[in-house]
Formats: C-alpha cells, sequence, structure tokens
C-alpha cells in the first residue's frame, strides 16, 4: 500500500524541482532543530539532511522503493540514525567546541534522542490514522480529550449520553485498529 508521501520518494528518483522544494521547505527546519537540540551546529544538520536525502535518492532510484509511513517520519528516522552515528564517533574521539574544552556525549542523550523521536512517529502515526476516522468520531474524541465531560460532548452534538458513550467506544476501538494495523506500528511499539 502507498503512502501519499511517495510523491516525495518519485521526486528524488526523478529530481522534480518543485516537490524538492516543498520537501526542504517543509522538513530541513525539524531536523535542524533535532540536531541543534542534541549537540549538533547548523552545518551538521545541513551535512545529516543532505546525507539522508542523497541515501534516500539511492534507495528510490532502484525504482521498487514503496513508501508505507508518512515522509516526515521516515525521513527523521534516517537523520536521527546518521546523528547518533556521528555522536557515536564524536564520542570515541571527544567533542571539541570552540572555547576549547572538550565535552563527552552521554549516553543518556542517545536514549533521549531514541526517546523524542520515538514519540514523535508514535504521535506522527496517531495523527495520521486519526484523520483516517470520519468527521463525527475525529470531532467527538477531540471533544472528549480536551477534558468535556461526556454529558456536555453529548449535548454539544445533539445526540443522547448514552448513544455518545457508545460511540467514543466505537471510535476509539476503530482508532486503535487502524493504528495496530498500520505497518509502522510495529517498528514504534
Amino acid at each position: 500500500m502507498y503512502h501519499h508521501d511517495q510523491r516525495y520518494i518519485d521526486a528524488l528518483r526523478h529530481n522534480n524541482q518543485p516537490v524538492l522544494e516543498e520537501l526542504y521547505k517543509n522538513f530541513s527546519g525539524k531536523i535542524k532543530w533535532m540536531i541543534l537540540q542534541n549537540h549538533g551546529t547548523e552545518a551538521d544538520a545541513a551535512d545529516v539532511f543532505q546525507e539522508a536525502l542523497l541515501s534516500i535518492s539511492r534507495k528510490a532510484a532502484t525504482g521498487n522503493f514503496v513508501l508505507t509511513c508518512p515522509f516526515e517520519a521516515f525521513l527523521v528516522t534516517v537523520c536521527k540514525r546518521r546523528w547518533i552515528k556521528e555522536l557515536i564517533k564524536r564520542k570515541q574521539q571527544g567533542v571539541t567546541i570552540h572555547d576549547n574544552r572538550e565535552y563527552m556525549i552521554s549516553d543518556d542523550n542517545f536514549k533521549l534522542i531514541e526517546a523524542v523521536e520515538l514519540t514523535e512517529a508514535r504521535r506522527l502515526l496517531f495523527r495520521e490514522k486519526l484523520q483516517e476516522l470520519n468527521e463525527n468520531c475525529r470531532k467527538l474524541l477531540r471533544l472528549r480529550w480536551s477534558g468535556k465531560s461526556m454529558k456536555e460532548i453529548a449535548e454539544n452534538l445533539n445526540i443522547s449520553y448514552t448513544y455518545a458513550r457508545k460511540k467514543k467506544s466505537q471510535c476509539m476501538a476503530k482508532l486503535v485498529m487502524l493504528v495496530k494495523g498500520s505497518p509502522a506500528f510495529n517498528a514504534l511499539k
């Protein structure tokens, strides 16, 4: 099953400049932020982003690469792995900052990076699957998650309290089924 973000893979394969510009606009800032938050510089971020795109482009050139998850989650994972490898390499050598003090990257930072990225990937999967629900389910669930009581939700949606509770359970079950049915779900456990 193709993901609608397959167009980014196709753009890399066929050097589609308008879509590639959109790709840079949509995703380079997130990668830059991730690298800057984890002991990197803007130059590091640019290098990691470019290397990741080249790697994905080589994979796309085979012609049989099919994206089954959001491109952003895939790109962030590729960049994260590249940056972790770089941090490990620097850890073995020690990281020198311009003030000539040496900083070592602790294992806790690697765990933090992984935890943040895993949480973000799960959030993206959840949001993607939430969009697959019908509008009524999305509205009901969002109202519930906003802290509204089931009584308030029933009144807001002009339905009975009993039906609102039943519908909430059905919508949650459908959302859980969609999330667990996603190919990305097992990778995010």
